[in-house]
């Protein structure tokens, strides 16, 4: 039988019959005490594929001796990550949200396949972070996130979106050819993710509030002491949830789910939160819509002035107390669900009693009695153009309702060109089709566009609607994730050039100004267009794949 504190590495390690495993463990530092331990995998993303990652060898390290030091036994795997700024606009983008899955996949196999009894998982970039909190909804032993921490800004705070709205600037002859080349050389400092609230402070701060991740683990720079020790203290957080039997089914519950909501709404976060928490709820049973956003979002205000639509980075806010105090703020609000459990083996609010204020004279954070915004800027679209969905960011800054004529494009790159040569004016509603799960494949990020539209001075005058999705760094009046998309013949496939097209984020439409009688006639004519391949990991995403209003996740209809 299996030993009760050790669940599953005493299947594979105890008794007479199991020698050759332990005879394989022996070489990679195992000795003969630890095989009476629990066994503790730490997955790390480390790669010098980018900079997002590329210390994350060195936490690693730390929560494995943390492990080791609280008397189990770590064991370091690795997994791999892409980095969505260096693919971004090209055809390598399409592996991005391939990835998570990849990474949810292979963190589930090694640990169910090794026996661990619990783990730890960092993540650095956008996809390996959410792809770490579905394999712990997965295997539903004891986990702990560990995020890897912010980068520094660069020369003039400068960060990767400095770069992309730069490339705009050159195009629209605001930036000269020098001054791009100082822009990109100055801009990426060091090691950790994209300084602004973009999609990985998102996801840091989202699993923060699901209770994965220990206090202020999304609020560290990346190198840093209290990182390494955040590290550490995840290996021992391990063994601790091991012994008390705390497991991730424990932790993931729907009022844990709208803790997250909350707090990516409050600190203004990133679009892909709506796609990856769906994602993660779906790994961990619990159900979760478009809809349960929406109902969050109508009581909870926007108070973080933060990029990539505000003014400040990570690293700023870290150095007023981070997300902690946000947090007790909103729980005082009634705003969090104070009785959640965590990683620590205590509540939420168990966690935030003991959390500073923010000090009196900062201005990242906003009090409930002035937010930017008074309720969410997620916000959920419908209508003949989106009957199932589609998820705009309205910071306010935009304006609430846009109306303009439809200018079509099979693919960002083609919308990219037009955007870049001119033929985007004011006015103009840029629709980029075909890229969503299914069609792209793999629902690629619109940084590049929206990114060229801002550095062309643009962004109050122009609007994009796409069946794919947006970076964290983008900002604008932009739409993303509308359902049904283009390959599955969804009304985005119907729009012609000069079509007028409404969005409005005060009644949460969007609307295609087209009779039913032309979107129906227009339906019988169109025809499906190639896929993009018919062989390799794209193609498998692409058969297995749902919509964007379910997380675009790959394991629901296996049955």
């Amino acid at each position: 039988m299996a030993d009760e504190k050790r669940p599953y590495s005493s299947i594979v390690v105890d008794g007479v019959e199991q020698a050759p495993s332990r005879a394989m463990l022996y070489p990679v530092g195992f000795t003969e005490a630890d095989f009476k331990k629990p066994q503790i995998g730490i997955a790390s993303t480390w790669s010098m594929v980018t900079p997002c990652n590329m210390h994350i060898n060195t936490l690693a390290e730390e929560a494995v001796k943390g492990a080791d030091d609280a008397g189990a036994k770590g064991v370091l795997f690795n997994t791999i990550t892409v980095s969505d700024g260096i693919s971004m606009g090209t055809p390598g983008m399409r592996y991005s949200l391939v990835s998570r899955e990849v990474i949810a996949d292979s963190i589930e196999t090694v640990v169910g396949a090794q026996g661990f009894d619990g783990f730890v998982a960092i993540g650095g970039c956008d996809k390996n972070m959410p792809a770490c909190g579905m394999a712990i909804a997965r295997l539903n032993r004891p986990a702990v996130f560990v995020y890897g921490g912010t980068i520094m800004p660069g020369a003039e705070r400068r960060d990767i979106i400095s770069v992309f709205e730069a490339v705009g600037g050159h195009a629209a002859g605001h930036v000269s050819d020098i001054e791009l080349k100082e822009v990109e050389s100055t801009a990426i400092p060091g090691p950790g993710s994209c300084g602004g609230m973009y999609t990985a402070n998102t996801m840091a701060s989202a699993l923060e509030a699901l209770g994965l991740s220990l206090p202020n683990s999304s609020a560290q720079n990346a190198v840093s002491e209290a990182k390494k020790q955040d590290s550490f203290r995840a290996g021992a957080a391990v063994h601790h949830l091991i012994q008390r039997g705390i497991k991730p089914s424990d932790i993931l519950s729907r009022e844990a789910f709208e803790n997250a909501i909350t707090v990516a709404i409050a600190l203004e976060g990133s679009t892909n939160a709506v796609l990856h928490l769906l994602a993660i709820a779906h790994s961990a049973g619990i159900p979760l819509d478009l809809d349960d956003f929406s109902r969050v979002g109508k009581r909870v205000p926007v108070l973080a002035d933060m990029r990539p639509a505000g003014q400040y980075a990570m690293s700023e806010l870290i150095d007023i107390g981070g997300i902690r105090p946000l947090m007790k703020m909103l729980l005082q609000e009634g705003l969090l669900h104070g009785g959640c459990m965590t990683v620590t083996g205590e509540t939420m609010a168990e966690n935030l009693a003991d959390a500073d204020d923010y000090p009196a004279t900062q201005k990242i954070i906003r009090p409930l009695d002035n937010p930017i915004k008074k309720d969410s800027h997620l916000v959920v679209l419908r209508g003949n153009l989106a009957p199932e969905g589609a998820v705009a960011k309205i910071t306010g800054h935009e304006g609430l309702e846009f109306t303009g004529n439809a200018k079509c494009f099979h693919g960002e790159e083609a919308g990219m060109a037009a955007i870049m040569d001119g033929t985007v004016g004011k006015g103009d509603i840029v629709i980029i089709r075909y890229e969503g799960p299914r069609g792209g494949p793999g629902m690629r990020e619109m940084l590049s566009p929206t990114s060229a539209i801002n550095g062309r001075g643009l962004s109050e005058h122009v609007a994009m609607i796409t069946d794919g999705r947006f970076s964290g760094g983008s900002h604008g009046f932009v739409i993303g994730h509308v359902t049904p998309e283009a390959y599955d013949g969804g009304p985005i496939a119907l729009v012609h050039d000069g079509d007028s097209v409404t969005v409005n984020a005060e009644t949460n439409e969007l609307t295609l100004n087209v009779s039913n009688e032309e979107m129906q006639e227009r339906k019988a004519a169109w025809q499906r267009p190639a896929p993009y391949t018919t062989t390799g990991t794209l193609a498998k995403y692409a058969k297995l794949v749902t919509s964007a209003s379910e997380g675009a996740v790959t394991d629901k209809y296996l049955d």
